[in-house]
């Protein structure tokens, strides 16, 4: 007995069930879901923070040498203005790296509690240099001796509070490197003490 015959329209109808049973299949995605333009092609879009922070800190890179230059000159200006804030008023985070630590804070304040000879050196010197200067003998004489007087001063009272500051740090600060620390407190006390920088933090007699 003869077969019947398939009907073209049969197979075709067939083929396009098969074709769209797999599009049927297809994940529903959401399209109310927007994609952050600026993330790449099969990446979770960044979060909003995140996204922030990279548009600052691409708007932050400087594009050209000017702008370079313009923005090392900007922060070493903030930097300089810092530490001149710092100086006055004491402020460890910005002073300069010679200024920072216990160690160099105690030796300040051993020597902004005490007179010094040494910080009265520049109104003695003018003062002697004043009366040799007047053709007179005797005052020539008197300043040539106040001379002597006031530099042998100088160096026993630096002596002293050399020998008295290194006792101290080694008691205060044992296992912990003062190098350094005597001879920028004895500089110190070259400088009047309103124009020390960093300012004094102490009063005279207070104990540092």
């Amino acid at each position: 007995m003869p077969a019947h015959p398939v009907p073209l329209g049969f197979v075709f109808r067939s083929r396009a069930k098969e074709e769209k049973a797999p599009a049927d299949k297809a994940p529903v995605t959401d399209s109310k879901v927007t994609r952050d333009p600026q993330a790449p092609k099969g990446r979770p879009t960044p979060k909003r923070s995140e996204a922030q922070t990279q548009r600052r800190s691409v708007a932050q890179t400087p594009t050209t040498r000017k702008e370079a230059a313009k923005r090392q000159r900007d922060e070493r200006r903030t930097q300089m203005e810092r530490q001149r804030q710092a100086l006055a008023s004491g402020d460890e985070r910005y002073l300069p790296v010679r200024d920072k630590g216990p160690v160099r804070r105690f030796a300040r304040d051993y020597v902004d509690a005490r007179f010094c000879v040494a910080e009265f050196f520049l109104p003695l010197a003018v003062v002697i240099l004043v009366m040799s200067m007047l053709r007179v003998g005797a005052l020539q004489n008197i300043a040539l001796l106040l001379w002597l007087v006031v530099i042998v001063l100088i160096v026993i009272d630096s002596v002293v509070i050399a020998l008295r500051l290194r006792k101290q740090l080694a008691r205060r600060f044992p296992g912990q490197s003062t190098r350094g620390a005597v001879r920028y407190a004895l500089m110190r006390t070259l400088q009047m003490r309103r124009l020390r920088l960093p300012k004094p933090q102490v009063k005279r007699g207070e104990r540092p």
